[in-house]
């Protein structure tokens, strides 16, 4: 066996145990030392043969951001897929407008978002993104509120199989996600009426806080009037009473003159 047959063996091997993809740097690691390690042109000799040897298999050796990766070809999804008792994850017409503006227009903050969709932008679709690493918070705008900017990371483009941000297709071939994957779960009005939901319950919130504040101040300003009245009807009632008091004395001192 030739050098290069084990070196081929080898990165092969790593490749499909590895789980991620490796970077010719990573791959150079497993040799050891620089004495007994290939160059770097050897590894993308190398790379190059095994891209050829897959040319009629399953799988194929596909380079993407973060280095080379061995996966199962796409036609073979319908297949291979009944491996797995999951469904793989739908995403949501809402979540992928929102990353692709991200990765068009990055970096970018989340106001600029839902102008450019016209609609709010839902904290769980942002949380779903920073979660799986998509995208990431790259610096804050130097505007009152420093809101966070947004960009792509590497799983992004690994995920989708690009090596980088210029893979992406032109915005002028995009068709609507619609026609690229039907099977998307369309959330966008369902979304939307949600958040029309909330906002006018936080509306009808606000106006009976409103509303409790004013029927308190009425309350408390009927209550100074009721006792400014009673204390001034205090002294006239005490009064009238003491001069009561006193004609009564006076006929009764007179009865008993005479």
């Amino acid at each position: 066996m030739s050098d290069m047959d084990l070196v081929k063996k080898v990165i092969e091997g790593a490749l499909l145990v590895a789980g991620r993809p490796l970077s010719i740097d990573q791959l150079l690691h497993l040799f050891g030392d620089e004495e007994g390690r290939p160059a770097r042109d050897e590894v993308k000799a190398t790379l190059e043969d095994l891209d050829t040897d897959c040319a009629n298999k399953g799988y194929e050796l596909k380079r993407v951001a973060s280095g080379y990766r061995l996966q199962v070809r796409e036609d073979m999804a319908p297949w291979v897929s009944r491996l797995w008792d999951e469904k793989p994850p739908k995403y949501s017409r809402a979540l992928l407008e929102t990353l692709s503006i991200i990765a068009y227009r990055q970096p970018i903050t989340r106001g600029d978002i839902e102008h450019i969709r016209g609609v709010a932008v839902s904290s769980n679709i942002v949380r779903s993104l920073l979660e799986r690493e998509w995208v990431r918070v790259v610096g804050h705008r130097d505007v009152p509120g420093k809101p966070a900017l947004y960009a792509t990371t590497r799983l992004f483009l690994d995920y989708f199989n690009l090596t980088r941000l210029g893979d992406l297709p032109p915005l002028s071939e995009i068709k609507d996600l619609a026609d690229i994957n039907p099977e998307l779960a369309l959330e966008v009005e369902a979304e939307q009426a949600e958040l029309e939901k909330l906002a006018a319950a936080e509306a009808a919130d606000i106006e009976a806080n409103a509303e409790t504040e004013v029927n308190d101040e009425s309350s408390e300003a009927d209550t100074d009037g009721r006792t400014e009245e009673q204390m001034d009807e205090i002294p006239v009632s005490y009064e009238e009473a003491s001069a009561e008091e006193d004609q009564e004395d006076e006929s009764s001192s007179g009865e008993s003159v005479h």
